[in-house]
This record gives C-alpha cells, structure tokens and sequence, in this order.
C-alpha cells in the first residue's frame, strides 16, 4: 500500500515536468506567424478575385467578324459610323452567303444596305453582340429618319417656291409659253418625301424559349469545370492504385457526362441538337479535367489536385468566354482560352445545340489532348512508383 502511494506520488511529480517539456519543445506563439499566414490569405484571394473579374472589367467589343452585303461605299461608311475597332467587316455578295456564314459561326451578324436596309444577328452566338448589332440599327434608323427629315423639309420649301410663283399669275410668264401645274410642282417632293426606309433586324439563330437570354448556356460551363476537379479529387483520394484510377476517370467521364447532360438538356432544356453527341462532349470535358488532376497526383501527390483547380477554375474559366465573346478579352486571351478544357467544352456544347454546320475539330482534339495527356501522367506515375519500389528492394 505504501509503495502504490509512493508511486502515485512520483508520477504526480513527474507529470507537471513532462508538461513542461512539452510545452518548452513547441515553437511559441508569433505575432509573425499570424501576420504572414494573413498576408498569404489576402493574397490568395486578391488573386481569385482578379481571376474570376478581371476578364468583365476589361471586357470591350474589337474586332467582331461581321458579313456586309452591299457595295464598298457603303461598307465604309458602316465601318466609320461605328465604335472605333468594334467591326470587322467581311463583304459578300448575298443575303444568302451572309446567313450561310452565321450559321457557320464564321460571322457574328450581317449588314444588308441599300433601299431596304436589314441586319441579321444571332443570340445564340452571343446576346452581347447582339445587343451592340441592334444599337447599330437603331443608330442606322434615327440618322435615316434624320436624313427623311431634311429631304421633306426641302421638299416644302420647293412647294413654297412653287407656289409663290405661281400666285403671280400667267403675267410673269410669256404669253406663248407653256403653261404649269402648280399641283404637280408641290406634289411631287411630298410624295418622295414620305417614303422612309425601315431598318430591320432578323435573328438568324435564336436562343431557345428556356433560355431565352443565354444565361443557361453560359453558366454551363461551370458545373463542367467543377464536376471534372471533384471527380478528380474524389478519384484520386479513394482509389490508391494508380492503373485502377484511369478506369475510374474514364467510367466517370461515360456516368457524369450523361447525368449532366440529362439535367442540362432533358430537364431544363438549356442543351439542344443530338443528346448523344451533347453526353459524349461533356462526358469529355469531365473526363478530361479529372484525368489531369489525377495525373498530377499519380507524380507528385497531394499536392497535383492545387495545380489541376489552378489550371482549369482559375486559368481556364476566366478566360473561357462562356459569357462574353473571345474577342471581348484582351490581347490573345480569348483565343488562349479557347486551348484549354473550359474554353474547348463550352464552345463546342454551344455549337452542338445551335451551330451544326460550325466546324468543331478543334475543339473534339482540345478536349481528348487534355484526356490523352491526364491519362499519361497517371502510367507515368505508376511506372515512377513501380521502378523506386523495385529500387528499394534491390
């Protein structure tokens, strides 16, 4: 009994000294720590939000590829009455090659000038650019009625004239001379006068009745990208084989591409054109993402899911154009954008739904270029892992 008080009694005495330890060896509180670790933070999200506003903010129309029918005179006085650097304008020879060429996506919108002025858009392409097309228009339409205005203002003054000579009576005209029809000299500029062209806008391409204002088909894009980094890390985490994990990306790319593509199309009709080519393309913009991710951590672990996020939220998305065109980002970073996953998916979901006769190769390879190169870096990984094991016990 005494040797158990005894014991207790030393281990009393000895507790308070190992706390002491404890605490002696942990790196005490810095003031310095906590200041880095919140400049680091602000950081972080300085640079998110640059990513994700900085492409709105500096956002401006330049250089739009627009079709024109009409003769050079007329073409010219299009491109000088418009914003500086807005229009690219592309002459054909018909209303027929102008349509042609919106439904190819080659054009954004055509202008038909001459006696019965038109021009065609397309909000399927882009509401934005739409939008500035029909500003055009009414631009066009107030300096014609503006210009209608003049001409019947003259035309009264030659019926004032008219008439002013004419109440002279036949003793201001020679006896012999023909007589006039002070009827017929006010009649005839009222008549001209009168006949205002109408400008008229045609969508080409509409958007459809359940996203009327393209909103739909332009946050698409982001439950692409998101879907393809959680499959990613999800994948990546649970499955520890390296050879299993492209098996799991590529049943997740067949699964997750026709679940999103039932919601998206099926259910709220945000998707149209062919449902199986619609699966095939987003089931290849998830599959690709998460193909990389995991291929990054296959190399160098944990830490490939940051680089994969980085690349496809933060680089891709921003400049993806899903809401405004490319040509609306600064320098080349629309046409950038257009070589990565976000860019590549959501352009082709676009052109599948409305724009069947637009070429999409390039978009088909972007998308299987990122798959292919994820699905590399997972067998180098596993060869890597394989070869340090085989190190290690020799």
């Amino acid at each position: 009994m005494q040797t158990r008080i005894l014991a207790t009694s030393d281990s009393a005495e000895t507790a308070p000294d190992a706390e002491a330890e404890t605490a002696k060896g942990a790196p005490k509180p810095s003031i310095k720590q906590a200041l880095l670790a919140a400049i680091f933070a602000a950081a972080i999200v300085t640079i998110i939000l640059l990513a994700f506003s900085w492409p709105t903010v500096t956002s401006e129309p330049k250089d739009l590829s627009v079709a024109a029918v009409g003769d050079q005179k007329q073409i010219d006085q299009i491109t000088a009455n418009a914003p500086d650097g807005m229009l690219d304008l592309k002459k054909v020879d018909s209303r027929a090659e102008a349509q042609q060429l919106i439904r190819e996506r080659e054009v954004y919108g055509a202008f038909i000038v001459g006696d019965e002025p038109e021009i065609l858009t397309s909000t399927a392409a882009s509401p934005a650019v739409a939008q500035q097309l029909n500003g055009i228009a009414s631009q066009m339409q107030q300096k014609i009625d503006k210009q209608a205005i003049s001409g019947m203002q003259d035309g009264m003054k030659e019926m004032q004239d008219a008439l002013a000579k004419a109440s002279q009576g036949p003793a201001s005209q020679s006896p012999g001379g023909p007589q006039e029809n002070p009827g017929e000299q006010a009649q005839a500029p009222t008549t001209s006068a009168m006949e205002v062209p109408q400008v008229t806008v045609t969508d080409v391409v509409p958007l459809n009745d359940n996203d009327s204002t393209g909103a739909g088909l332009a946050i698409a894009g982001l439950p692409l990208t998101i879907g393809g980094i959680v499959g990613g890390v999800l994948t990546s985490m649970i499955v520890h084989s390296r050879r299993m994990r492209a098996v799991a990306v590529l049943a997740y790319g067949a699964i997750g591409g026709l679940a999103l593509t039932l919601v998206l199309q099926s259910w709220f009709g945000i998707l149209q054109g062919n449902f199986g080519l619609d699966v095939l393309a987003a089931g290849l913009a998830v599959a690709a993402t998460a193909a990389l991710i995991n291929g990054f951590v296959s190399l160098i672990g944990p830490g490939g899911i940051a680089i994969g996020a980085v690349l496809t939220m933060f680089i891709g998305n921003p400049i993806a154009s899903l809401q405004a065109p490319k040509e609306f980002l600064a320098g080349a970073w629309g046409d950038i954008g257009q070589f990565l996953v976000p860019g590549a998916s959501g352009t082709l979901l676009r052109d599948l739904s409305y724009f069947p006769d637009a070429p999409m190769t390039m978009q088909w390879w972007v998308l299987i270029g990122w798959f292919v190169l994820g699905i590399a870096l997972i067998l180098v990984g596993h060869l890597l892992a394989h070869s340090k094991k085989r190190a290690a016990v020799s």
